[in-house]
C-alpha cells in the first residue's frame, strides 16, 4: 500500500481550502490518498492546501482502518514528507510496522538530494493514481465551496478509476490484435 498527497487549485475558496505554499499563496485544497498494489484507491482525506501531508496521514489511515484493510497491509510506502513520530505512531496503532521511505536529508544540506539507492517499491503507482485523479478537470481546478462536494467529486473519480480497472481485468485474456472498427 502507498500513501501520498496532491495539491490543487480552488479559486472560489470556501471551507476546506487554504493558501497553497506551492502556488503563490492562491487558494487551494489537498488530498491524501492510499492505494493498494494495483493502484486502486482504498482510502482518502482532504483539507486545505496549507495543511502538511503529515496532518492528513491520520484521517487517511483511519479510513483504511474503517474499511478493515489495515490487517492486509504488510508494507506502507511513503514519500519524504512522511517522516516523524506522528506518522510512526498512527501506522503502529493501525498495526502497520513496515514503513518504506526515502532517507532524510542531512541538516544544513541545501544542495540536491542524495541519490536514492534503496528500492522505493510501489511509490510510482500512487504518483500514477494522483495523476489520473488530477486529469479530472473538476478536481484539478475546483470551484465548489464545500468540502463535501469536493470529496464527492473525488469519490466519483475513484469510482471511474475502479470501473476502468475492472474492465481491464475482465479483458486480460482477450487478444490485443482485434480488428479496429
Amino acid at each position: 500500500m502507498c500513501v501520498d498527497g496532491s495539491t490543487h487549485k480552488a479559486p472560489c475558496g470556501g471551507e476546506g481550502t487554504g493558501k497553497s505554499p506551492v502556488d503563490r499563496r492562491k487558494l487551494g485544497w489537498k488530498w491524501s490518498i492510499a492505494i493498494d498494489g494495483a493502484g486502486i484507491p482504498v482510502g482518502w482525506a482532504a483539507a486545505g492546501a496549507n495543511r502538511n501531508d503529515i496532518m492528513l496521514f491520520d484521517p487517511t489511515i483511519a479510513e483504511i482502518e474503517r474499511q478493515g484493510l489495515h490487517h492486509d497491509t504488510e508494507t506502507l510506502h511513503l514519500d519524504r514528507g512522511y517522516w516523524g513520530a506522528r506518522v510512526d505512531n498512527s501506522a503502529a496503532k493501525a498495526g502497520i510496522t513496515d514503513l518504506v521511505r526515502p532517507p532524510k536529508r542531512k541538516p544544513g544540506n541545501d544542495g540536491p538530494a542524495e541519490p536514492i539507492t534503496a528500492p522505493l517499491g510501489l511509490r510510482w503507482r500512487v504518483e500514477r493514481t494522483n495523476s489520473w485523479l488530477s486529469n479530472y478537470g473538476q478536481l484539478r481546478r475546483n470551484t465548489d465551496r464545500k468540502p463535501e462536494h469536493r470529496l464527492a467529486q473525488l469519490a466519483l473519480a475513484v469510482a471511474l478509476i475502479i470501473t476502468l480497472k475492472l474492465i481491464d481485468h475482465r479483458n486480460r485474456w482477450q487478444p490485443h490484435n482485434r480488428p479496429i472498427r
